[in-house]
């Protein structure tokens, strides 16, 4: 297929133009990866540093530490009272009557 010098002065230009566009798109993608990449960066290093910083919380003082225990002491109480009301109730089914007959 040959192409005339009037078909030409339109292809020519129309093929700048959309390499133009291409190379755009391409640099637009480059450009959207790089900034997620940054953020994810960013947020990585926020999220260490924000472990980083908690390492102080291990020292409790000891009126907090005579809240937990009886707090602790309530919690287990209710356990087993909680165990003891299950022993309480007794199945409607199970361990009532065994019927031996065929």
């Amino acid at each position: 297929m040959s192409l005339k010098g009037i078909e030409l002065q339109i292809a020519i230009p129309k093929t700048f133009d959309a390499g133009k566009l291409a190379d755009q798109q391409q640099q637009n993608t480059i450009h959207q990866q790089m900034h997620a990449n940054e953020a994810l960066k960013k947020e990585i290093e926020r999220k260490q540093f924000t472990v980083n910083d908690t390492d102080g919380m291990d020292n409790i003082s000891e009126d907090e530490e005579g809240q937990n225990s009886s707090e602790q002491q309530l919690a287990q109480k209710k356990h087993e009272q909680a165990q003891k009301e299950q022993e309480k109730i007794n199945h409607p089914f199970k361990g009532n009557f065994i019927d031996y007959s065929g």
